[in-house]
């Protein structure tokens, strides 16, 4: 990942700090556990392989589902088969359903740029494609303009030596993808991705690995 050494890490220090985010606080069984806010929103993030966004987003603390799927393309009730062939234009993703009160989109946001790298142009690492394009499909125009202000502040820092090319877009349908890719990490943790892919994302990220 072509981040400069302490300027894009830094939001992600500073939520470690701030205490709203932290390693091995948050698990499935305490998620479940939660009373249902008043309010949820949501916000939908595509940055590679969703087993990796899912897992990562699954820790935070306010966090009350994450769903991996697809969104952005042009075929209905898409099969995982299909998604992987390119052809359909959908990107992997995961549908977030947070509690504003205890996490903002902003701090996701902060996470998003921790756990993949913006500057990868339809790949992330040796997963390549449109469907593991870096994009932020947002729900209403305040996540829109959050998300421009992001990319415009981590230019201005020059957080990234490569140019970001996530896209900021309107979301679309969300189709939420097979059982057996929902909490994969969690339940195959010593599945080879897991352990050489997904764990070392997480545990740079300062989460539970």
């Amino acid at each position: 990942m072509h981040i400069k050494t302490g300027t894009a890490s830094l939001a992600i220090a500073a939520a470690l700090a701030a205490g709203w985010l932290f390693a091995g606080d948050s698990s499935n069984d305490t998620k479940k556990e939660q009373p249902m806010p008043e309010r949820t929103e949501r916000a939908i993030l595509a940055g590679g392989c969703f087993w990796c966004i899912e897992a990562a987003y699954d820790q935070v603390p306010g966090v009350l589902r994450a769903d991996s799927g697809y969104i952005g393309g042009h075929v209905d009730n898409p099969t995982y088969e299909q998604v992987c062939s390119g052809n359909t234009g959908h990107a992997e993703a995961v549908e977030i359903e947070y509690d504003p009160a205890r996490v903002s989109f902003a701090q996701l946001l902060d996470l998003f740029w921790k756990i993949h790298d913006p500057t990868q142009l339809n790949r992330q690492g040796n997963d390549v494609g449109t469907q593991y394009r870096s994009a932020i499909f947002h729900v209403n125009e305040a996540q829109r303009a959050e998300a421009e202000a992001a990319i415009a502040a981590l230019k201005n820092a020059g957080a990234f030596s490569d140019p970001i090319v996530t896209q900021v877009v309107p979301a679309t349908t969300f189709y939420k993808a097979e059982d057996y890719h929902q909490e994969y990490y969690v339940r195959n943790p010593g599945q080879g991705y897991c352990q050489f892919v997904i764990r070392p994302k997480l545990k740079k990220a300062g989460l539970k690995p």
